[in-house]
């Protein structure tokens, strides 16, 4: 596929994502499918959420197109599990589900998309017992899921994080030479993304919700493994990183306190960093500003300059990054 036609697959993509929530946001209001601010909440006002409904629709129907007329590579088995994410996760959204059967649904696609994977391409490169190179990949695309769903807590940092691991995994799937590689989905998630964000900057008209960054997640998530399965394994641990060390680090201090981690609260760095300086966009757009040196840095790894050296790099500028978020 073109260069040419990939940009007419994204600005498609970008367009109908965004025109999909303006006719949705109509609807969630009038039915009143709202979030309303509670003590963990990092709004004031009641806002619509569901805006994860129009991102999947027009992405499924939209990598459906690219495949049965531009000939783009298309695994069913992907679209099908995001696609039951989001129904059971729109569930989720409107009266709520137990923990167990979100994590049985979420476990359920990731066994589903792990079944899509070549047999004789290995996430850990060969480290690993093939049985337990899956189990492994299975384990870290289950967190990869339900973090993502986690660190969905302000004003546009899914919209940015999401467009930067589009960008990230489409560039360095590019200098790799990754043939064949689903660049018309990588296009389309991260049109998505952008899509969404024109509604959900700061001050958001409306929320992704349980439907938009659990299959998110997915994707996502499955476009990192893709990157790793093809030897790409740095590339797909520094892009998402920042991602990767608020949810983890955050998790695992909750843990240590002894919390329940499954419940709501308002704990992640970033989160931290929102209510200090009470500007949702100021976080967000330095998370952008530190995923645009992730995506150079995992580049220039994929380009086959000092990698080691690049992961040191990308781990220092998340850590700056926490460092300032986290500060008193």
């Amino acid at each position: 596929m073109s260069d040419g036609t990939l940009l007419v697959v994204a600005l498609t993509g970008l367009v109908s994502t965004w025109a999909a929530i303006g006719l949705l946001l109509t609807l969630l209001k009038r039915h009143a499918v709202l979030d309303r601010p509670n003590e963990r909440s990092s709004h004031a006002t009641p806002t619509p959420r569901g805006a994860g409904l129009a991102v999947i629709v027009v992405f499924a129907l939209g990598w459906a197109a690219a495949a049965l007329f531009l000939d783009a590579p298309f695994e069913p088995i992907i679209l099908v599990a995001a696609a039951g994410l989001a129904a059971v996760s729109w569930l989720d959204d409107l009266r709520g589900l137990p923990v167990g059967v979100r994590l049985l649904a979420h476990l359920a696609a990731v066994v589903a998309g792990l079944s899509a994977f070549p047999a004789e391409l290995m996430v850990f490169q060969g480290l690993l017992p093939p049985f337990v190179d899956r189990v492994a990949a299975g384990l870290l695309w289950l967190w990869f899921v339900n973090l993502y769903n986690f660190m969905d807590g302000i004003d546009g940092i899914a919209g940015v994080e999401t467009l930067a691991i589009a960008i990230g995994a489409s560039v360095c799937a590019t200098l790799a030479a990754i043939a064949p590689f689903p660049y018309a989905a990588t296009a389309l998630i991260g049109a998505g993304a952008a899509g969404f964000l024109t509604w959900n900057w700061q001050p958001a008209r409306i929320f992704l919700g349980d439907v938009g960054s659990v299959p998110l997640g997915f994707l996502t998530g499955w476009l990192l493994l893709l990157l790793a399965l093809h030897g790409a394994w740095i590339a797909a641990a520094i892009v998402p990183l920042y991602y990767l060390a608020d949810a983890t680090l955050t998790l695992s201090k909750r843990l240590i306190r002894g919390e329940k981690v499954w419940k709501a609260h308002a704990s992640h760095f970033y989160q931290h960093a929102a209510r200090r300086s009470g500007s949702h966009a100021r976080v967000a757009g330095a998370i952008a500003a530190a995923d645009a040196l992730l995506i150079a840095a995992a580049a220039v790894a994929t380009a086959g300059y000092a990698p080691i050296a690049c992961l040191i790099f990308a781990a220092a500028v998340v850590g700056v990054l926490l460092w300032y978020f986290g500060r008193p």
